[in-house]
């Protein structure tokens, strides 16, 4: 491997910082969204007012959410080899308006009954904006990852990789702070009749905020590199994709199933479950949601440059077996009765899960070459939150609802832990691999540069 081949662009640190920000504000106002979404007096208010009638209010609100990650694998492989052959940071400006505006008109909509309202085209409305907002996130996430680990230098790839996933955890703080916000000032009768537009209504700033730091910086280092060398696709490489990298996409859908089963059941089942399986106040069950977060969020950057020395492969192993081991015990804690142990065993899987969030925005860019990595990582990674994340609060509120067995949380997190094991162990290891000799990956998929 020649000394060209591996030497790392010179960028300038406060540009470094500039895109990780920019990446980050795109995680949180995606997360910002199902924070809002799936708080329980939002989602009450939601289900009541869009879908009246006999059932569950909650589900059908979760429901609407599940609906949104039908569509984004389609956006996946809509906007990740579109970044490939136009750049990243293009269409990256493209989804941010594109979420932030779905969750702001949302806010606006006419509800099915009352003086304003439009019957049947309400919940018709409230659907379309959904599934297109879903297929806007499914641009989103695999752009973003890819935009900070182009960017971030090799030795620090884990550090500031991690700060998507911080933006994640401050979108979904920032959204429940809302709603408590929204619900101590007013009476249930007024979230109900208006006052839960008003949460939605704070997704456009943020996300012209993002759009506007988006809008400031060049493409990524690494584009700029296929375009000089004339490497870059012509056309959207969706052939590409698939032909040399489906090995390592298998082995990214199997990782992100137990990631986003732990991710979603932690941050839009939890609140449910808390609220009305085991029958806490909506506003002590968002408190104590919001107080592990941050300390979520305090822990996330300190493990993602350690990651940097150890490796990702090791944090990521250690995540899934606690899974396997912890999850049960865990879900018996949150059961006791007892606010103090709720928190213990909430916090138990918050930091296993925390283990993933640290290394996922380093580990998974760095599977695929240059020439493909938006689209590989946009179509994996959204093939496998559409069937096994978005689905996820569903599923488990609707196994407990049937059985009546209160455990399926830790059942679920059981399972998708065993199947994750299996890729964690295969893919390799790329902590201090340069992101440019990901592009000697073979025909198998296999990273010629990761074993040296």
């Amino acid at each position: 491997m020649s000394e060209a081949a591996t030497q790392e662009p010179a960028v300038d640190p406060r540009t470094v910082r500039r895109a990780v920000l920019a990446s980050a504000m795109g995680n949180a106002t995606e997360w910002y969204d199902y924070g809002v979404f799936t708080s329980g007096a939002i989602a009450t208010a939601i289900g009541t007012v869009f879908f009246p009638g006999e059932g569950n209010a909650v589900l059908k609100s979760l429901a609407l959410v599940a609906v949104g990650f039908i569509v984004r694998p389609f956006g996946g492989a809509f906007f990740g080899p579109l970044g490939d052959k136009l750049g990243r940071q293009k269409v990256l400006a493209v989804t941010i308006l594109l979420m932030s505006g779905c969750t702001f008109l949302v806010g606006c909509l006419p509800t099915y009954a009352g003086s304003y309202s439009m019957g049947l085209g309400a919940p018709i409305a409230i659907l379309l904006l959904r599934l297109i907002q879903g297929f806007s996130t499914g641009g989103e996430y695999g752009g973003a990852a890819t935009f900070i680990a182009e960017y971030a230098p090799t030795k620090r790839r884990g550090f500031f990789g991690s700060f998507l996933e911080l933006g994640t955890l401050a979108g979904y703080v920032l959204g429940n702070l809302v709603v408590l916000t929204v619900t101590l000032s007013l009476s249930a009768q007024q979230v109900t009749d208006w006052g839960w537009r008003i949460p939605f209504f704070v997704a456009l700033p943020l996300g012209l905020i993002g759009l506007y730091l988006r809008n400031r910086l060049e493409d990524t280092p690494e584009f700029k590199h296929l375009e000089a060398t004339g490497t870059k696709p012509k056309k959207a490489p969706l052939r590409e994709i698939f032909v040399r990298n489906w090995r390592m996409i298998l082995n990214l859908i199997g990782i992100v199933i137990l990631l986003n089963v732990a991710d979603y059941m932690l941050l839009t089942t939890m609140p449910t479950y808390f609220t009305d399986t085991l029958k806490i106040n909506d506003n002590t069950s968002t408190l104590i949601i919001i107080g592990v977060e941050i300390a979520q969020m305090a822990l996330i950057l300190p493990l993602g440059a350690l990651s940097d020395r150890i490796g990702r492969k090791p944090m990521l192993m250690t995540a899934a077996i606690g899974f396997i081991v912890l999850s049960w015990p865990s879900i018996k804690l949150m059961q006791s009765g007892s606010t103090l142990w709720l928190v213990v065993g909430f916090a138990i899987v918050a930091f296993l899960l925390v283990l993933m969030l640290a290394v996922i925005g380093s580990t998974f860019p760095a599977m695929f070459p240059t020439r493909v990595r938006y689209g590989s990582f946009a179509i994996g990674y959204n093939v496998s939150t559409s069937l096994f994340g978005g689905t996820c609060g569903v599923i488990v509120t609707a196994l407990i609802k049937s059985t009546g067995n209160e455990d399926w949380p830790a059942y679920y997190l059981m399972a998708a832990a065993v199947i994750a094991i299996i890729p964690i162990m295969r893919i390799p290891e790329t902590a201090q691999v340069p992101i440019r000799d990901i592009d000697t990956a073979d025909q198998s998929g296999h990273l010629a540069s990761a074993s040296r």
